[in-house]
């Protein structure tokens, strides 16, 4: 693994618009390409990208539209859904969007005739991140500046409601306990739900505000990554509820923090977006130094590839995809 590698991106993709999220499918869709949604001003776009780090017959990177989704109006946030499948027949992708106008809207389609969509409506602020059930698909939880974090069901029915003590940041499901969720609020708090006593059951402290972003690691569920302030930090929650190792790395804040798929030891970050550049900063636990610094255009969305060590950030009108050693 090269030590210091200020490496160049790997592969773009021209967008019609600034693009404000992106998001790789993390789910098993059933086909040889990856699927990524991104999200503008007022639209949604599914494509299918395939890497020639996966596929010998690809020169770089291919990419192809599958369907664009009319929003009509500003993305803030995109979570796939367990549900979608190319392999189907007909195919389907389910999606769901979080938006300006505080509400969430569920997408499905057959990316033919069938193009349906849902508004689930009760968040009194700006929501900042959602996620699905990752086993069935049928609930959907998302966190808001309003101080909950709720969950719905398909149908947009409220199943769930926690109160927060400040805006919630960001959300993530437990991939093998389906009744766990993570909560991580602006004031520096973790907290994990059981959602059939719909209890906290464990709590963990940054000792530094704003956190902007959480997540948990799936290769390992006993790790959590976070950054507050404009440091990163990790936690075993099986040891302590204080971070057992945190680093400064962003100058201008740090915004968003992401766990690779693939290497329980591997993440990235974002710094704050800037007036003009954001800077992306991959990271690995064995090194002092981070193994990757990108520079994009006022980026945002930060997203990891399911089974390539490769990550995308959002721009200006591009999507800029970097890739790192394991």
């Amino acid at each position: 693994m090269k030590q210091d590698s200020t490496r160049n991106i790997a592969y773009t993709v021209d967008c019609e618009d600034y693009v404000h999220v992106v998001k790789f499918n993390p789910f098993d869709s059933g086909d040889a390409c990856s699927l990524i949604a991104y999200g503008g001003n007022n639209y949604v776009v599914i494509g299918t990208c395939r890497f020639q780090e996966e596929d010998a017959e690809v020169e770089g990177m291919q990419y192809k539209t599958l369907r664009t989704f009319h929003h009509g109006i500003r993305v803030d946030a995109i979570a796939w859904s367990p549900e979608t499948r190319l392999d189907a027949i007909p195919p389907q992708i389910r999606f769901c969007t979080a938006a300006s106008d505080r509400k969430l809207r569920l997408f499905t389609s057959d990316l033919q005739d069938k193009n349906e969509f849902k508004t689930f409506d009760g968040h009194s602020d700006y929501i900042n991140d959602l996620v699905f059930a990752p086993n069935e698909g049928q609930e959907v939880a998302s966190v808001s500046d309003d101080h909950t974090c709720r969950v719905w069901d398909l149908e947009g029915n409220e199943k769930a409601h926690f109160v927060l003590r400040s805006p919630g940041m960001s959300v993530c499901w437990h991939p093998e306990e389906a009744f766990k969720l993570m909560v991580a609020e602006k004031n520096g708090t973790i907290r994990f739900y059981d959602l059939i006593t719909q209890q906290a059951i464990l709590s963990l402290e940054c000792e530094q505000t704003p956190l902007m972003s959480a997540d948990w690691c799936l290769k390992n569920t006993l790790k959590i990554g976070a950054v507050a302030a404009s440091d990163w930090l990790i936690w075993d929650i099986t040891r302590s509820s204080y971070p057992q190792d945190k680093r400064p790395v962003h100058v201008d804040r740090a915004r968003l923090f992401r766990w690779s798929r693939v290497n329980e030891n591997l993440f990235a970050t974002t710094g704050y977006p800037g007036k003009t550049t954001t800077q992306l900063l991959v990271h690995h636990l064995g090194h002092p130094q981070p193994i990757l610094t990108g520079t994009a255009a006022v980026g945002s969305g930060l997203t990891w590839h399911r089974t390539l060590p490769l990550c995308a950030v959002g721009g200006d009108h591009k999507i800029f995809f970097w890739v790192t050693e394991m």
